[in-house]
C-alpha cells in the first residue's frame, strides 16, 4: 500500500511540477551555395539532457544544430527531456537564389528515381535483413589515424582473453616509441578477445604490412552478446542494399557472358587484332576506323568515376571491393559485345555520310522485325529522352563541374572563376564538336591513350616505388573480398560496392557506347562488337584496378572523412609529391573527352526525336554548349544527380532489347567466327 501511495504521490508530483517543452529555433541561410542551411534549436522546460532525433541523419542525437541541410525542404526534430516527454517540430530553411530553389525542388525528383534504381528487391521480400550488424567492437591505439608514425607496444594486458568486461572496464596498457603510457579502457560491455602479443608490437608505421593491412591498429576486439545494429549519428540503423540497377546490369552480364559463349575471354586475342587495324577495310561503310570509335567510346566512360567513385568504392567496401570490380568489369565485356554489334546492324547511313545508330534504331527495327512494333517505339523512344537528359547532365554539366573543382582545388587562381573556366571549355568542346563524329574521333584518338599513358604510369611508378608492399596488398584485396569484417557489409556487401563502382564505371550495358561504335567503318557488325569487349576491360579491369592498387599500397584505403578524388589524389601525392597538379589535369581531360564524346550520344538521341537535318543537329549542339557553361559556374546539386542517374536508366530500355535479341546476335556471330577461319574477312596486307 505504501508503494502504490509513493508511486501516486510522484506522478502527481511529475504532473504538476513537470513543464512543456518550449521550442525556439533559429533558421540560417548563411550563404548563396546551395546545401549549407542551418538550423538551431534552443530548448525551454522539462528536465534537461534533451535529445535531439533529426530527419539529418549526419546529425547526432546530442546535438541541437543540424548543418549542411537543403534549402526549401522540411525537415523534422523531436526533442525529448529526461523524463521521456517529447515534441515535434518541422523546419524549412528558406531559399534565397534560384539555385536553392531549383535544387530543393529538384531533389524529390531524385529521392523518386533514386527509390526505383536504389530499391532492394531482396530486402522487400524478406530474404535478408540490410540493417548492418556489428558482431564486435574493435579496439585500436587512441586517436590512430592512418597518417600517425611510431611504434606502438602492448606493454600489459589487464583483463584474461575471453573475459567478460563491462564498459569502461581497464583492458590494457600500450606505449610509444618515447615511452608514454595509456591505458586502454573497453567502450562496451562483451567478451574480450586478444588482437596483439603481450610485450608485442601493435603497429609500427615502418612496415610496410601494418600500412597495407586493413585495421592494423587494433589490439584487442569485444564480442557483444547480440549482434549490435550499426548506427548513423541520429541514430537512424544503417542499411547495405543490394540495389536494383545493380542486379539489373550484373545479371545481364552474366546471361550474355553465358549466352556468347564466354566471348568476353575467348574474343580478346581478336579483339586486340581488330582494335590495331589488322582488319580496318578503307572502303567500308561508316566513318571513322575500329580504334577511333574504340577511343570516342572509352573516353565518354573513362572519367571521374575511375579516379573519385574507386576512392569512395574502396573507403566503404575496402580492399576486397577491388576483386568484385574485376570481375564485373570481365562480365561486363559481353555486354558490351551483345549491344555494339546490333548498334552496328541496325544503323542507318545517310547519302551525306552520315550514320545514325544506337540502342534507337536496333530497339525499334529490331523488335518490329519480331511483330513488337509498339513494343519497340516505346523503348527507343524512351532511351532516346533519356539519353538527352544523360547528356546534359551526367555526360556535361556533372563533368564540367566537377573538373572545375578538381582544378581550382589544386590551382587556387581558379575560385570563383567557374564561369570563364565554363566559357573557355565550351569553346574548346565546340571546336571539336561541330566537325561531327570524325572531328570527334579525331581527338579522342589522340586524347584517350595520352591521358591514359599519364594515368597509367604514374600508377605503376606509385607500385613500382611500393613494390615490397604486394604481398599484403594481394592478401588484403583477397582477405577483403571473401572475409570482410561485418562494418563494410559482410561478403554480400563488399561485393555489391565492387560490382556496382565496375557497373556504374563501364556504362556496359547503358547502351551509349553503340552509338559510337556504330559508325565504324565494318562490313560485319560483330567485329565491332569484338573492338567494343575491350571498352570494360580498359576502363574498369585496368584503369579502376590501378587506382584502386594505387590507394592500397599506399595504405590510403584506411583514410576516412576525404572525398574520393582527395583520397585518390593524396595517395598519388604520398609518392609523387608533385603528381596532384597533373592528376587536376588529368582529370579535366577526362571530363574534356567524356563532354565530346556525350555530346555525339546526346546529339544522336535529340536527332531521332526531332529529325535527322543538320540545322536540328545544330540547334542540339548550341544547346550542349550553354550547359558546359551552366555545369562549371552553379552549383546545381540535385540537378546533377538527377541527370547521372538518366545514364543508368537507359540501361532498362536496353537490356529488354538485348535479351530478346541476343539470340540473333549469336548467329551472327557463329557466322562471323567462320568467316575469319577461313580467311573470308578482309585483312591489310603487310607491306
Amino acid at each position: 500500500m505504501r508503494n502504490i501511495l509513493t508511486f501516486i504521490i510522484s506522478l502527481f508530483s511529475l504532473t504538476i511540477f513537470s513543464q512543456e517543452l518550449i521550442v525556439k529555433e533559429t533558421l540560417l541561410n548563411p550563404s548563396n551555395r546551395i546545401n549549407d542551411g542551418v538550423i538551431k534549436v534552443e530548448v525551454e522546460g522539462g528536465t534537461p539532457p534533451y535529445q535531439y532525433k533529426w530527419s539529418n541523419q549526419e546529425t547526432p542525437l546530442t546535438s541541437n544544430k543540424a548543418s549542411g541541410l537543403i534549402e526549401g525542404l522540411p525537415y523534422t526534430v523531436v526533442i525529448s527531456d529526461a523524463n521521456g516527454q517529447s515534441v515535434t517540430k518541422e523546419y524549412t530553411v528558406p531559399t534565397e537564389v534560384i539555385t536553392e530553389v531549383f535544387n530543393g525542388f529538384m531533389t524529390p525528383a531524385v529521392s523518386a528515381m533514386g527509390s526505383i534504381l536504389f530499391w532492394d528487391p531482396f530486402a522487400a521480400i524478406g530474404i535478408y535483413d540490410p540493417v548492418v550488424y556489428a558482431d564486435e567492437k574493435l579496439i585500436g591505439i587512441p586517436n590512430w589515424s592512418s597518417e600517425m608514425e611510431g611504434k606502438f607496444m602492448l606493454k600489459k594486458w589487464l583483463m584474461l582473453q575471453g573475459q567478460k568486461v563491462s564498459k569502461g572496464d581497464k583492458i590494457a596498457v600500450i606505449s610509444s616509441e618515447d615511452g608514454v603510457l595509456d591505458t586502454i579502457t573497453s567502450p562496451v560491455a562483451g567478451k574480450l578477445n586478444y588482437l596483439a602479443k603481450e610485450g608485442g608490437v601493435v603497429y609500427n608505421s615502418e612496415n610496410k604490412e601494418h600500412v597495407i593491412e586493413q585495421g592494423a591498429h587494433f589490439l584487442a576486439s569485444v564480442k557483444y552478446d547480440e549482434p549490435v545494429a550499426v548506427l548513423h549519428p541520429n541514430g537512424d540503423k544503417k542499411e547495405k542494399a543490394i540495389p536494383f540497377i545493380v542486379i539489373w546490369l550484373v545479371i545481364g552480364a552474366f546471361f550474355f557472358t553465358i549466352r556468347m559463349g564466354f566471348i568476353n575471354l575467348r574474343g580478346f586475342r581478336h579483339s586486340l587484332d581488330l582494335a590495331r587495324g589488322k582488319y580496318d577495310d578503307p572502303d567500308a561503310p561508316g566513318q571513322v576506323t575500329h580504334f577511333q570509335a574504340l577511343a570516342t567510346a572509352v573516353s565518354g566512360t573513362v572519367g571521374l568515376g575511375n579516379i573519385a567513385g574507386v576512392g569512395v568504392a574502396i573507403s566503404l567496401g575496402g580492399a576486397g571491393a577491388t576483386f568484385w570490380m574485376i570481375v564485373c568489369g570481365l562480365l561486363g565485356m559481353s555486354s558490351k559485345f551483345v549491344e555494339c554489334t546490333l548498334g552496328v546492324k541496325y544503323r542507318d547511313i545517310l547519302p551525306d555520310g552520315r550514320v545514325f545508330g544506337g540502342p534507337m534504331n536496333y530497339l525499334r527495327y529490331g523488335l518490329e522485325k519480331r511483330n513488337m512494333k509498339g513494343f519497340g517505339k516505346v523503348l527507343a523512344g524512351l532511351f532516346a529522352v533519356l539519353a538527352v537528359g544523360a547528356s546534359f547532365g551526367g555526360g556535361n554539366m556533372f563533368q564540367a563541374n566537377q573538373s572545375f573543382e578538381q582544378l581550382s582545388g589544386q590551382f587556387p587562381a581558379l575560385q570563383g572563376m567557374g564561369f570563364w573556366f565554363g566559357i573557355i571549355t565550351a569553346i574548346l568542346v565546340g571546336i571539336v564538336i561541330i566537325g561531327g563524329i570524325s572531328s570527334i574521333a579525331k581527338v579522342t584518338g589522340k586524347i584517350v591513350p595520352i591521358m591514359a599513358s599519364i594515368y597509367v604510369i604514374a600508377a605503376l611508378a606509385v607500385i613500382i616505388i611500393n613494390i615490397e608492399n604486394i604481398g599484403p596488398a594481394f592478401s588484403a584485396i583477397v582477405d577483403g573480398a571473401f572475409s570482410p569484417s561485418a562494418l563494410k557489409g559482410g561478403v554480400i556487401g563488399v561485393l555489391v560496392v565492387g560490382f556496382q563502382r565496375a557497373a556504374f564505371s563501364n556504362e556496359a550495358g547503358v547502351g551509349s557506347a553503340a552509338i559510337a561504335h556504330s559508325t565504324a567503318k565494318t562490313n560485319n557488325p560483330p567485329s565491332e562488337g569484338f573492338v567494343a569487349l575491350l571498352e570494360p576491360f580498359i576502363d574498369t579491369v585496368v584503369v579502376c584496378t590501378l587506382t584502386a592498387l594505387v590507394l592500397i599500397f599506399t595504405g590510403m584505403h584506411e583514410v576516412g572523412g576525404l572525398g574520393g578524388a582527395q583520397l585518390t589524389s593524396d595517395a598519388f601525392g604520398s609518392v609523387i609529391s608533385w603528381f596532384p597538379y597533373v592528376l587536376a589535369l588529368a582529370v579535366f581531360l577526362f571530363a574534356f573527352s567524356t563532354m565530346i564524346s556525350w555530346s555525339y550520344y546526346g546529339m544522336r538521341a535529340w536527332t531521332y526525336l526531332f529529325g535527322k537535318s543538320k540545322k536540328v543537329e545544330f540547334v542540339y549542339k548550341m544547346l550542349f554548349l550553354v550547359f558546359v557553361v551552366i555545369g562549371a559556374s552553379v552549383s546545381l546539386g540535385a540537378v546533377l544527380d538527377f541527370s547521372d542517374m538518366m545514364i543508368l536508366a537507359m540501361s532498362f530500355p536496353n537490356i529488354i532489347g538485348l535479351y530478346i535479341m541476343s539470340g540473333e546476335v549469336k548467329g551472327d556471330l557463329k557466322g562471323y567466327w567462320t568467316k575469319l577461319k577461313s580467311n573470308q574477312l578482309y585483312k591489310k596486307q603487310k607491306a
